[in-house]
């Protein structure tokens, strides 16, 4: 009877015990074959989820074990997404030179007006976005030229800008198997009041979890590289990147751009789906003299991603 008591709720007290381990040190696992850290990686913030499930399991079960196991995960979690779970809400006001938002607008958006005016909601100095088409690209441009004459397209990404574009060039992220005319880089130097900011706008390949391959994320890998060779390369001394990453700022497929610079976790911010937003794969981030203060989401705007705004600091 005794042996049975200690055994109550023990394969609840594992499983939480290993989503302990995950949250401490999966940014130093080995990768897998099918990439499943990188898609683990992808969703951190909701396997504490396995905290509150794991309370139920213990009570119903009256196992003391799993209760103090989820306890324990309970505390490394709310250590691991403290700044989140205890940061001042979006709205609280704190000193900011910049106001820049990021959208991936859907190539398959039919009111571009519309979500061109949300855009315009919190006043940005600067607009990123991917998934610009030929039908899409006037309207945007009718909407959003009259307070952001500057403007840049290469391929399907674009900037607007309140401030003069110059050095504007295209960034190579196109994987080698992708077929030529794949544009989704930009770079160009904004000339602002603070001083000059280097923007990058990029939107890399699209992952998905297949049978035979696992996540397959070979295409944003290559990418990431690429945009992460072009930042090394860059000796701006304020960059900004803008744009669609297919990732979060916890995927190590994204590493060769995150170690060159880095955005703000001070809320989830979370983007994709829109519908229902589980992660955050649009991103604000910077390195140097600029630095990424409060990020925040906007309204829906009938992409299947939420556009994100941050403040800048310079």
């Amino acid at each position: 009877m005794e042996r049975t008591r200690r055994r109550r709720g023990l394969l609840t007290a594992v499983v939480v015990a290993v989503v302990g381990v995950l949250l401490l040190v999966h940014p130093w696992l080995p990768g897998l074959p099918g990439n499943p850290m990188s898609l683990a990686e992808t969703f951190l913030p909701w396997l504490g989820l396995a905290v509150p499930v794991g309370l139920v399991v213990a009570a119903l079960r009256r196992s003391a074990l799993a209760a103090v196991v989820c306890v324990v995960v309970g505390t490394v979690w709310l250590g691991v997404f403290r700044e989140p779970v205890v940061s001042p809400s979006p709205g609280a006001p704190r000193a900011y030179d910049l106001t820049v938002v990021q959208h991936n607008v859907s190539d398959e958006n039919t009111s571009p007006s519309r979500v061109a005016r949300i855009l315009l909601g919190p006043d940005p100095d600067i607009v990123a976005l991917q998934e610009l088409t030929p039908a899409n690209l006037p309207a945007f441009q009718v909407v959003l030229a009259p307070t952001h004459p500057h403007h840049a397209t290469v391929g399907t990404v674009g900037l607007w800008s309140k401030f003069p574009l110059t050095d504007i060039a295209r960034v190579d992220l196109k994987p080698a198997e992708v077929a030529p005319g794949w544009e989704r880089g930009l770079r160009a130097v904004v000339r602002g009041p603070h001083g000059p900011v280097t923007a990058y706008v990029a939107h890399l390949p699209s992952v998905r979890v297949r049978a035979t391959q696992g996540y397959a994320t070979a295409w944003r890998d290559e990418s990431a590289e690429r945009l992460g060779r072009a930042l090394t390369a860059d000796r701006s001394s304020a960059v900004l990147v803008l744009g669609d990453l297919n990732g979060t700022v916890d995927d190590r497929g994204l590493a060769p751009v995150l170690s060159q610079v880095r955005g703000n976790r001070d809320s989830f911010a979370f983007s994709w789906p829109a519908s229902l937003p589980l992660a955050r794969i649009d991103h604000v981030l910077a390195r140097g003299d600029a630095e990424v203060g409060t990020t925040w989401t906007l309204p829906d705007t009938g992409s299947d991603h939420l556009p994100v705004a941050a403040r800048i600091r310079r």
